[in-house]
């Protein structure tokens, strides 16, 4: 299993992302990823974000505008 993040603008048109992320083996390290990077990918022009696990969508879209307010 790869898990990975697909990096949209708020109108879900997908952006390539500032910080070039990695294919991850666990949910828990591609989290702990975004959670490091989060505002360089919002700096970078990201404003949400969506997990999956190969080609299953697992969650999102998440904003990181919220995280930057909360």
């Amino acid at each position: 299993m790869v898990w990975t993040w697909r990096f949209e603008k708020a109108d879900g048109t997908e952006v390539a992302p500032a910080v070039e992320p990695e294919e991850f083996t666990t949910q828990g390290d591609a989290e702990s990823w975004v959670g490091e990077v989060w505002r360089a990918l919002m700096d970078g022009g990201v404003d949400q974000i969506r997990l999956f696990e190969d080609d299953t969508e697992i969650y999102g879209p998440m904003s990181l505008h919220a995280a930057a307010e909360g």
